[in-house]
């Protein structure tokens, strides 16, 4: 029977331990698969069990019980001592069992159970079809129907008063800070499941910045993942020299002994991840990234963010006769990814050509569709005139924040693509509405200086 595959036994006692792990352990998993994980799934009796009592315990309460609690309720449930025994020395087995491939064993529970289900309703199909009654072809349909989607993205919605000591806990988001102290002290960067947006025009530090907020990330211990298209891999590599080492980027060789040196230590001080993964500029869509996303974690390389530099360069999965419709489906499909993956997601896109030069880059000055802007959780921009690129500087808006106060724009903010420093104590953020004043303040104070020069001029020419 186990060949026919009608029961996880053809998966080994290993994966099922691994599986019953991932039902305790994991919340949203759980409320996934719990009603189509039958327990007569599982290929011997202690399994069965554990299986069953898990479920029932889900049906009471609408959550699944920690593993003491399964203990207790075998002790107090079990009668026999032998079977008690059994059962426990199994729970402790979950309990150490590796949990890396995790991700691969939701993924496997969930087609194993769909297929399953797809069988009992091919039945259900059968005897109707057996019938003759043509009529109940709608009824058919139905049934594939909820077969194919039983399982996916269950959500009942919560109760207000659900969880009230998590809601109100500081790190209820537990954010990952970006390095970019203006935003992280308003709420610290994005959380998993959360959509964040920098737009730029050409030239300013979109990579910059991505590859700012990677590398802190990383220093946090968060495994990254940075997938860019344009840039050489050595590239990204010495922004990240620089990064640890402070030396700027067109003086890392010269200094290769005391950059690998740093390099090494914190390589050897590391156990989490930084990949960094170039795709073609022409062709890539989110199925591929997806791909390439869960290959690394079947590999036990398991994201906690996704760096994309950057979205405009990926294309839909499907034709669309108008362009912007299609960067909005892209930004859509990344924004369910992240979601699907359980990991926090930052992409760039390029602003439009009024963003050249200009000395505030707002939400209308996008390029392309305005759902890439709309569809994040934060988007911030970056702009410098000719001035701040000479400088070394830059002005830093935040345009929307669904977790923290946006409108906010940090005026002449230290940004420096040699040394990738972006700091932003030295100036105070002021809002939309103060920072046009200072604007029409210059422009008057350019117009005079304009006016007197010409004065001057005049005058001595006449002299």
């Amino acid at each position: 029977m186990s060949k026919q595959k009608t029961s996880l036994g053809y998966l080994g006692h290993t994966f099922q331990i691994k599986l019953l792990n991932q039902l305790i352990t994991n919340d949203k998993f759980a409320s996934s698969i719990i009603d189509i994980l039958d327990p007569s799934y599982f290929d011997n009796e202690y399994l069965r069990l554990i299986s069953a009592e898990l479920r029932n315990y889900y049906d009471e309460y609408q959550t699944i019980p920690l593993i003491t609690t399964v203990e207790q309720i075998v002790n107090q449930n079990i009668s026999k001592d032998i079977t008690k025994d059994f059962v426990l020395e199994t729970l402790q087995e979950i309990k150490n069992v590796d949990q890396k491939d995790g991700p691969y064993v939701q993924n496997t529970a969930r087609k194993f159970c769909k297929q399953q289900e797809l069988k009992k309703a091919n039945k259900k199909i059968e005897k109707i079809l057996e019938t003759g009654d043509f009529e109940k072809y709608d009824e058919c349909v139905d049934i594939i129907k909820k077969a194919i989607s039983i399982g996916d993205h269950k959500d009942d919605g919560i109760d207000v008063f659900n969880k009230v000591d998590d809601v109100l806990a500081d790190d209820f988001r537990d954010p990952i800070p970006t390095g970019i102290n203006g935003i992280d002290n308003l709420g610290g960067g994005l959380s998993k499941g959360e959509l964040g947006v920098l737009i730029a025009a050409f030239g300013v530090g979109k990579t910059t910045a991505m590859t700012k907020i990677g590398n802190t990330a990383y220093n946090a211990g968060k495994n990254v993942v940075q997938i860019f298209f344009e840039d050489n891999p050595k590239v990204i590599q010495r922004k990240h020299f620089t990064c640890w080492t402070g030396i700027e980027l067109n003086e890392l060789s010269n200094h290769k002994e005391k950059v690998k040196e740093i390099v090494s230590k914190i390589q050897s001080e590391r156990t989490n991840h930084l990949i960094l993964k170039k795709f073609p500029s022409a062709g890539t869509t989110m199925s591929h990234i997806e791909q390439y996303l869960r290959k690394l974690i079947s590999e036990g390389i398991i994201p906690d963010i996704v760096l994309l530099d950057y979205i405009d360069c990926v294309v839909p999965t499907r034709h669309f006769t108008d362009e912007y419709a299609g960067e909005g489906d892209v930004m859509r499909q990344f924004e369910t990814l992240i979601a699907e993956l359980d990991v926090a997601g930052w992409t760039a896109t390029q602003g439009n050509r009024s963003s050249i030069g200009a000395a505030l880059v707002e939400g209308n000055m996008i390029g392309g569709s305005i759902k890439k802007g709309q569809i994040g959780h934060f988007v911030f921009s970056i702009a410098k005139t000719l001035q701040q690129k000479e400088d070394g500087r830059a002005t830093l808006a935040i345009l929307k924040s669904r977790f923290s106060k946006d409108g906010l724009i940090f005026e002449d903010i230290i940004f420096n693509n040699g040394t990738l420093v972006i700091d932003t104590t030295q100036t105070s953020n002021v809002s939309f509405l103060e920072f046009g004043k200072h604007e029409d303040a210059k422009k008057s104070e350019r117009v005079i200086e304009a006016l007197e020069k010409r004065q001057s001029f005049l005058k001595n020419k006449v002299q």
